[in-house]
C-alpha cells in the first residue's frame, strides 16, 4: 500500500538513498533539507523537495503524512567537539521541534538515524544494544539525547518509533553516494588519492591490538541500510521505541580497506603512518542480532570489494560533474 512520508535531511548521503528506496516502492516521498550539508542535486527525481530547517516542520507537516524518516543533523565527531553548541542546537533543539510539529500534526510513526557513537568505548565486541552507552563526543551525546527523548515521547504520546544506530556505511546506490565536504570517511578518503586528489592516505596509528595493528570496523552498504528503514516502518509499534544495530557483524581494518581499494581502482595508494587520534577504539563490530529478530533484516551486499566498486564507480561519476 502506498504512503507519504516526510524525508528529513533527505539531500544528504543515507537520506537521500533511503528516499530513492521509497519511492521505489511506490510511496510519495516530500524530502526536506536545509542544504547546510545535503545537495540538491541528491534529492531523487520523483521526490518533492521542499528547502527549509526541522525547526520549522510544523508549516509543512499535516496528517496527510504517514510516518518520518529523521536524517537532519550535524555528524562530524570532530566538529563537534570545538562546536557542541551547534550540535546540541541543531541535532536535539531540532529533532525536538520536528516532535512537537509530529505530534501537533497526529503523526504517529518515526524512523531515527541513530549511530554507534552512542556508544562511545565498547565494553566488548561485537556491541549489542543493551550495552553501556558513554559517548565520547558532543555529536554520540547528542544523539543519544534524541534517542532518549524519542524514549519519552513514546511513553507519553503512543509514538510507534525505532531507531537504527548505524556503524560505517559506505558505498552508492546509482547517483547518489557520498558528496560531504569536508570529507572524514575512510573508503572515499582513500578513493580519492586513487583519482590524485590527494598524495597519500594517513593510517592513524599501526599499533593496536589487531592482527595487522590497524583499526578495525564494520561496514554496511548504504542500500543495506535503506532497506533497514523500509522494514523499521513496518515493525515500528505504538508506545514503543526500539533500538537496532546495523552492520554486517564482521569487521575490517584500515589496511584490509586500503588494499581493497588498490585492487578495485587498480590505482597504487601510497600511506602514511600518522599518530593514533584520540578515541578511536582498536574494534568497531555490531551484533545486528536485534534488527535479524525484529525487522527481518539481513545485509545482502557485505563484501568490502562490491561496497568499494560502487563508490569507486560513484566517485568516477562525480568527478566528471566537476
Amino acid at each position: 500500500m502506498s504512503a507519504k512520508y516526510l524525508v528529513t535531511g533527505g539531500a544528504g548521503y543515507v537520506g537521500s538513498v533511503v528516499a530513492r528506496h521509497l519511492l521505489q516502492a511506490g510511496h510519495e516521498v516530500v524530502v526536506l533539507d536545509n542544504l547546510s550539508t545535503g545537495f540538491r542535486a541528491g534529492v531523487p527525481e520523483g521526490a518533492s523537495f521542499i528547502e527549509g530547517d526541522i525547526r520549522d516542520a510544523a508549516e509543512w507537516l499535516d496528517a496527510s503524512f504517514d510516518a518520518v524518516l529523521h536524517f537532519a543533523a550535524f555528524s562530524q565527531v570532530g566538529e563537534s567537539v570545538v562546536q557542541p553548541e551547534k550540535y546540541w542546537e541543531n541535532n536535539v533543539g531540532g529533532t525536538m521541534a520536528l516532535l512537537a510539529a509530529m505530534r501537533e500534526a497526529g503523526v504517529k510513526r518515526l524512523v531515527f538515524s541513530s549511530t554507534a557513537a552512542t556508544y562511545g568505548e565498547p565494553v566488548h565486541t561485537p556491541i549489542t544494544e543493551t550495552d553501556p552507552t558513554a559517548p565520547t563526543s558532543p555529536y554520540g551525546a547528542s544523539k543519544l539525547a534524541v534517542d532518549h527523548m524519542i524514549t519519552g515521547e513514546a511513553t507519553a504520546h503512543g509514538l510507534a518509533a525505532v531507531s537504527l544506530r548505524y556503524f560505517n556505511v559506505a558505498g552508492a546506490y546509482g547517483s547518489c553516494g557520498e558528496r560531504h565536504d569536508p570529507e572524514s570517511h575512510l573508503i572515499p578518503l582513500v578513493l580519492q588519492v586513487a583519482q590524485g586528489r590527494r598524495e597519500a592516505i594517513s593510517v592513524f596509528g599501526d599499533d593496536y591490538p589487531t592482527p595487522d595493528g590497524t583499526c578495525v570496523r564494520d561496514y554496511i552498504h548504504v542500500a543495506d541500510l535503506a532497506e533497514a528503514h523500509l522494514l523499521a516502518l513496518t515493525a515500528a509499534r505504538p508506545g514503543e521505541h526500539l533500538i537496532c544495530n546495523l552492520g554486517n557483524g564482521n569487521g575490517f581494518s584500515v589496511r584490509e580497506v586500503i588494499e581493497t581499494v588498490r585492487k578495485v581502482t587498480g590505482h597504487p595508494i601510497p600511506e602514511v603512518v600518522a599518530p593514533r587520534r584520540g578515541g578511536d577504539p582498536a574494534v568497531l563490530v555490531a551484533s545486528a542480532a536485534t534488527a535479524h529478530e525484529r525487522l527481518g533484516w539481513r545485509p545482502s551486499r557485505a563484501d568490502l570489494a562490491d561496497i568499494v566498486a560502487d563508490a569507486w564507480e560513484f566517485t568516477q561519476h562525480l568527478a566528471k560533474e566537476r
